[in-house]
């Protein structure tokens, strides 16, 4: 059934997972594909990549509105940090494996940082979570890679999918692994008169 109501934001990502998410808490919102450079800049810390990302992503996006429409536009970054590195999306199965095999029985840091945009400001909220890993063997680590599941995701797995099994333990905002954390979510939309499941 099509919403034929205006929506209560914009979304700039084509993440299933953050499309899930946002309906979870019952917004509504039309998607505003953007493009950004991901790269992280010499020396950035982690923390500021996420973040900066995440605001890169709403600005780009808030420029692609419809004539008239002014957002707010949410943009949102999740890395994968482990040892103080960004792990990223692995380039192929391989890549993952080995980013599985380093993530194996211990804990690593989750950044997801989200923004808004609208024409006279910006602000953006960053959630930290940790997430342990049991040990898995190259097997299991082989298996999971052939479904294809870890080839675009940050870290080389989705906590919400098959990676369940290896995942004793989260500390933190699940919806943040995920790609969005929803309170920030929320707290930032409230800042602007817009209250989630309203």
């Amino acid at each position: 059934m099509t919403d034929l109501r205006a929506p209560t934001l914009y979304l700039a990502s084509q993440s299933p997972r953050r499309r899930e998410l946002l309906a979870q808490i019952g917004l509504r919102f039309e998607v505003v594909p953007v493009e950004v450079d991901e790269t992280p800049r010499p020396g950035e810390a982690p923390a500021d990549l996420v973040q900066r990302l995440a605001l890169e992503k709403a600005v780009a996006g808030l420029a692609r509105l419809p004539g008239g429409a002014r957002g707010p536009v949410l943009g949102a970054d999740t890395e994968v940090v482990i040892d103080g590195q960004v792990l990223g999306k692995p380039r192929d199965e391989e890549d993952a494996g080995a980013m599985l095999a380093r993530l194996s029985g211990r804990s690593h840091h989750v950044l997801s940082a989200v923004a808004l945009a609208v024409p006279d400001r910006q602000a953006v909220r960053l959630s930290l979570s940790t997430v342990w890993f049991r040990h898995t063997t190259s097997g299991e680590r082989q298996a999971y890679c052939a479904t294809g599941e870890p080839l675009d995701k940050a870290g080389a797995y989705a906590i919400q999918g098959l990676a369940a099994v290896f995942i004793p333990r989260v500390e933190g905002s699940y919806s943040g692994v995920m790609g969005l954390p929803l309170f920030e979510t929320a707290e930032l939309l409230r800042e602007l008169g817009i209250e989630a499941m309203g």
